[in-house]
Formats: structure tokens, C-alpha cells, sequence
């Protein structure tokens, strides 16, 4: 007989466990605790040892969670499974199995799979940047999904709100690291295939390929003069006024340590954050007053350009922010790296400085190194005295004398 859900409503407990039931094997146990749990009863396959069928009990949740009506449902999808010949109750575990799995191999779980292998040999700057990226523009969207099922348009949707922002740069750096994540998957097993080679040219292009630089000398003149009057905070002034002495990138800038730098040699050593090679930067005699001016400010932080916050250099936008501050346009005049752009164009064609020495002291892997780990002394002899030449250059300029001299 069909029970109602007037019976079941107004059952109440009694001494102890008793069923009510319903039909094709369904019934409700009204537990002595007032609760009310809904079975299912079936036989599949055969006892061991015997010739009987076996009898077996699939939970099908408790009332009133579960009305009677979804009750009767769920009773009917697991009898279709019976006239198939499947086990309902191994079709679920199966199912939950299934569902872990595909958690267990969910593309936020393989990003930081990979991001721990990754990370290995890269800078901290470069490593936050990455992690940042995937947790602000990437998790949020795909993180749950399993990693072989994404496709093309699911990253693509992902790329054009990055871009709807404005950060066309951001977006074509996020497909590359979703690329690298999808092609650990394939190569771990847990993928098939990387769908961002599909998207190529599907996002807006980037304007030009270089950063913004200086690289007229009277235009220079004027920045340095700029920078030299610059009334923001010391250490700021500091890594302005640093910049341009060693060109060295941002991030690796912004994260010296004053472990790394010898004054009695006048040399700066540290790893570089590209090829994660030891690197030299001869400093100039410009380059160690600043540094000497600085070390009571910071010396006793470890970082050279100590940040507001305990035991964090200072933000990757300080220097742009300050030469914002003195009027320039970061996307059209200058950005901090690009006065990298700035020394590599002057120091060839108003210095006449050979462009091996200037290529190794940007810690760029030449051909000539067959993009191997290279001697981090190479060429030093030559490069030293060109970085004094580069820093009294970047005077002259500043005090606008440097017409005779220059080539």
C-alpha cells in the first residue's frame, strides 16, 4: 500500500525504530530521535556461497529534506538501473568516486601543482606576479572545472574580461600560464590536450613590444635633473636615482639585499630573475654614494629598498608611481624598465660601447652562449669601466655638458 504524506508528516516516534511503507520497496524509518530516514530495499546478484539473491539497502536521504514525491523518484532511477543490470548502490559510489576524482583533478589543483615545480628556480617578484594572476583573473573562473574538460571558448571568456579592463598585456601573459598549466596536465596524464593554441590572434594585440623609454640625450638630461630634485620619500629618491645607474630589471632592483652588494669591490651580485643566473653589476662611483647614503635608512632591514611592510621591499609600481609624480607618461615617455632601453641605445651610439658588454650587462643570454648558463664575470674587465663611463655620461647629461664628449 502507498503511504501519504499526512502519514508521514504526523508520525511520531515511538519506542522504538518502525517503518512506514510505500511501494516497489521504498519505506521511511521513523528512528526513536524523531528522525526520519528514507530506504530503499532491492535484490542484485547473488549471495556468496549460496544460490540467493542478495538483499541490499540504499539510503535515499531523510524526510523532510527529502519529500515523498523525490523520495518515489529516486526509487524509480535506481529500479531503471536494476532493469539494466547495474547496482545502484555501486553506481553511486562510483559516481562519488568519479566526482572526487574530477575534484582531485580540477585545473586550480593542477595550477598549483605545477606552480610549486615551477617556481623552483624563478624569482619571488616574477613567482608573485604569476600566483597573483592565476588567483585574481584565472581560479575564480576555471579553478573548479576539471582540467580535461576546458575548452578553447572557456579560456577565451576568461582572456576577454581581462581584457574589458584594459590589460591586454595581463590577458596574452594569462594564456601563456594557463598553456604551461594545461601542458603539465598532458604531460601528468590528466589532460588530452591544450586549447590555447586554438585562440591564436583571438585577442587584441598589445601597442608595440617595448616599454616606454628615453632615449634622446637632451631628454635624458632633463629626466636626470628631474630625479636629482625629486622631493619623495628617501628611499624612493634612492632606487629613482639607482635606476638608471644600473639598468637592471625592476623587480630585481626593488628586491636587493645588502648581503649581495661588496663595497670594497664595488659590485653587486645576485640572481637574475629571466635566466636565474648569477649576475655582476660593477657599481659606479655614483651608483656607491647613493648606496652609502642609503645604508643608514635601511642597512639594518636586510632589503635595500625597504617597504612599509616588515620584511617587504618596496611595491613593483614605487618607481613608476614616482616618475608619474614628476609628470611623465608611463605608457609613452618612460617606465622603470624602460631605462634598460635607455642605456642599451646610448651606451652604443653616443658611447660607442662594443654591444657584447652591454648585452651581457643586461644579463641577456647573447647567441654566442648558445642559451646556456654563462660565466657571471664575462667581460667584467670591460664592463666596469664602462658603467663609470655610462654614470658619468648620465651626469654630464644632468648638468647638460655632455655634447663634446658623447662618441
Amino acid at each position: 500500500m502507498a503511504t501519504t504524506d499526512t502519514a508521514i508528516r504526523t508520525a511520531k516516534p515511538g519506542t522504538k525504530d518502525y517503518r512506514i511503507t510505500d511501494e516497489r520497496g521504498l519505506y521511511l524509518i521513523v528512528a526513536t530521535k524523531g528522525g526520519k530516514l528514507w530506504r530503499f530495499d532491492y535484490r542484485h546478484g547473488i549471495k556468496p556461497g549460496t544460490d540467493k539473491p542478495r538483499r541490499l539497502t540504499l539510503a535515499l536521504g531523510t524526510y523532510p529534506d527529502v519529500s515523498l514525491k523525490e523520495a518515489r523518484d529516486k526509487r524509480d532511477e535506481a529500479r531503471k538501473l536494476l532493469a539494466n543490470g547495474i547496482d545502484p548502490g555501486e553506481h553511486r559510489k562510483a559516481h562519488k568516486a568519479a566526482l572526487l576524482g574530477r575534484a582531485a583533478n580540477s585545473f586550480e589543483v593542477v595550477a598549483r601543482e605545477w606552480l610549486e615545480k615551477w617556481k623552483s628556480n624563478k624569482a619571488a617578484s616574477h613567482i608573485e606576479k604569476v600566483s597573483a594572476r592565476l588567483e585574481n583573473d584565472v581560479f575564480p573562473w576555471l579553478g573548479e572545472r576539471p582540467v580535461a574538460d576546458i575548452s578553447a571558448p572557456e579560456v577565451l571568456e576568461v582572456l576577454r574580461r581581462i581584457e574589458r579592463r584594459g590589460a591586454i598585456e595581463t590577458a596574452h601573459r594569462a594564456k601563456q600560464n594557463i598553456s604551461q598549466i594545461m601542458r603539465y596536465a598532458i604531460s601528468t596524464g590528466r589532460a588530452l590536450r591544450d586549447p590555447c593554441p586554438d585562440l591564436k590572434d583571438a585577442l587584441m594585440q598589445t601597442k608595440g613590444g617595448h616599454f616606454a623609454s628615453l632615449t634622446d640625450p637632451a631628454s635624458v638630461g632633463k629626466l636626470m635633473r628631474d630625479i636629482d630634485s625629486y622631493t619623495g620619500g628617501h628611499i624612493v629618491r634612492a632606487a629613482l636615482a639607482l635606476t638608471p645607474l644600473v639598468f637592471v630589471r625592476p623587480g630585481e632592483l626593488r628586491n636587493a639585499r645588502w648581503a649581495d652588494i661588496d663595497f670594497e669591490k664595488g659590485e653587486w651580485c645576485y640572481t637574475t630573475s629571466k635566466t636565474s643566473t648569477e649576475h655582476i653589476v660593477p657599481l659606479s662611483r655614483q651608483a656607491l654614494e647613493i648606496l652609502n647614503d642609503l645604508y643608514p635608512a635601511t642597512g639594518h632591514s636586510g632589503l635595500v629598498f625597504k617597504g612599509q611592510k616588515p620584511g617587504k621591499p618596496i611595491s613593483d609600481a614605487t618607481v613608476n608611481s614616482a616618475l608619474r609624480r614628476m609628470g611623465y607618461d608611463t605608457q609613452k615617455d618612460i617606465t622603470g624598465h624602460g631605462f634598460r632601453a635607455m642605456a642599451r641605445t646610448l651606451l652604443a651610439e653616443e658611447l660607442d660601447q662594443t654591444p657584447d658588454w652591454i648585452e651581457r650587462q643586461l644579463a641577456h643570454v647573447t647567441s654566442e652562449t648558445n642559451g646556456t648558463a654563462y660565466d657571471r664575470a664575462q667581460f667584467l674587465k670591460h664592463r666596469r669601466p664602462m658603467m663609470q663611463v655610462w654614470a658619468d655620461y648620465l651626469d654630464k647629461l644632468k648638468w647638460g655638458n655632455a655634447g663634446a664628449d658623447a662618441g
